[in-house]
């Protein structure tokens, strides 16, 4: 974090200031802040949030114990340390970071990328993040730091040198990007898609392209939206952005894209394309697995050149990208058996995509093995959906279908129902059930494809196996 006095943190956040030995208000402060005891260094702040299952004011001392100089809490904690008392430390958060992010601001060139969508965030966050860290210092989430904690927590990174900060935001609800974006209010908004993912907890689709504009209407009148042209919804998203003054640069593979991609043909090493922008044609080889990653490419692409840097460069950096992040499309195993993990998190969309990736790098001799946990978050549709990929997954030929745990029978009833029987689907209770039948079923020439939501945690199974035929 930049350097601040304590008495300023605590005017910031509308809290009591509680001195803890030599300390003043006139002290400055500048390290990390964190949410996590054990994340904490010499100088850090920790940030005391109650949890569901536990309550940060209980690991207070050990954060001193690390090094932390400050603690932000919600009431007074025995433990030696300075602390700042206030109604809500996750409130606290956000107002600390919106105010460190306007310092940096005001005093600098820092400009702010937002990116939201059902899918891709993550990956098209660090593609955008490579791209601009050639280009000066660049602060961008670890993992998928994008929800209340997560996305402040990286604003808070940004020193004075920062240059560019990449926010990730996911929508928890109607609102909640806007809170989240209304702390920076970006210079460049990014949205991706809009699927199915998370729409049992919004109402339907509709009511997720609501919440995934939001991201639009938070951002600066002068900015610039960066939207999907191939999504519909994504693409209406341009009035509110046009009504706002802002500009608007279309991605995707629609002839009326900007930046846009044609020739997209996946293998087993990466996956390649023609980007066109301004009638240039490039060829972009990422080693990314998936041709839904070149849609995520586009964006950082267009984005990327809305700040100033030129395709070229954008598309050369993009190709020394070896993953899009662990768990998401990660090559694991070997030449003989290859296990792609992308176990991160899984919709219908992602869904379809990874087994289409599937059937698509495999060659001659080579079978194709699908191990699918459930999907989460939908809502009544979630039936339907399982159906649905069980049904793609024999469509594409796909030569085995392991389906794991009792949320997602459904998913392997409709693989039976849809031909895929005599052993060609099964149905195991656990990942434990799962690694005993794998590791006696696969074979040499394999390529498998492990795909759950989070939930399901089958990014675990996929180790087990990527380990196992290394």
């Amino acid at each position: 974090m930049i350097a601040l006095p304590l008495g300023q943190i605590a005017e910031i956040l509308r809290g009591e200031l509680r001195l803890h030995a030599s300390d003043t208000a006139d002290t400055v402060v500048d390290g990390v802040v964190d949410t996590d005891s054990r994340e904490m260094t010499p100088g850090a702040i920790f940030v005391a949030k109650p949890g569901e299952t536990t309550d940060g004011h209980r690991f207070v001392p050990a954060a001193a114990d690390a090094g932390a100089v400050l603690a932000i809490v919600e009431r007074p904690v025995e433990a030696p340390i300075t602390q700042i008392v206030v109604a809500d430390a996750v409130t606290a958060l956000a107002d600390l970071a919106r105010e460190v992010v306007a310092r940096v601001r005001a005093a600098g060139r820092l400009r702010i990328v937002g990116i939201t969508g059902s899918n891709g965030k993550t990956t098209t966050k660090n593609f955008l993040a490579r791209i601009l860290s050639d280009e000066g210092e660049t602060v961008a989430p670890v993992r998928s730091y994008n929800n209340e904690v997560g996305a402040p927590l990286t604003m808070l990174r940004v020193t004075p040198d920062t240059r560019y900060l990449v926010s990730e935001f996911g929508a928890a609800g109607r609102g909640s990007i806007a809170r989240l974006a209304g702390l920076v209010e970006p210079d460049v908004s990014v949205v991706l898609m809009v699927g199915l993912a998370h729409a049992g907890g919004f109402g339907g689709i509709e009511q997720t392209a609501l919440a995934k504009s939001e991201l639009v209407s938070a951002a600066r009148a002068d900015g610039t939206a960066v939207l999907n042209v191939d999504d519909p919804r994504v693409w209406a998203m341009r009035r509110i952005a046009e009504e706002r003054g802002m500009s608007v640069v279309g991605f995707g593979q629609h002839p009326d894209a900007e930046v846009r991609a044609d020739r997209i043909e996946v293998a087993s090493d990466g996956t390649t394309a023609a980007i066109i922008v301004d009638g240039e044609e490039t060829p972009l080889r990422l080693q990314v697995l998936g041709a839904h990653h070149v849609h995520n490419a586009l964006a950082a692409i267009a984005a990327a050149r809305v700040l100033g840097v030129p395709v070229a460069d954008s598309i050369s950096r993009l190709e020394t990208v070896r993953i899009a992040e662990r768990w998401r499309m990660q090559p694991m195993g070997s030449d003989r058996v290859r296990i792609i993990n992308d176990a991160y998190n899984a919709s219908p969309d992602s869904m379809a995509a990874a087994l289409r990736t599937l059937a698509q790098i495999s060659g001659p001799g080579e079978r194709t093995v699908a191990v699918l946990g459930a999907m989460s978050e939908l809502g009544e549709t979630a039936g339907e959906e399982h159906d649905r990929i069980g049904l793609l997954a024999v469509r594409l030929n796909i030569q085995r279908i392991v389906v794991v745990g009792p949320e997602a029978r459904r998913l392997y009833l409709a693989a039976v129902g849809e031909g895929s029987w005599d052993g060609e689907a099964v149905h195991l209770p656990d990942q434990d059930a799962a690694f005993e039948y794998l590791r006696h079923e696969l074979r040499d020439g394999d390529r498998v494809l492990v795909k759950s939501s989070n939930s399901a945690g089958l990014r675990h199974l996929g180790d087990r196996l990527g380990e196992s035929f290394s």
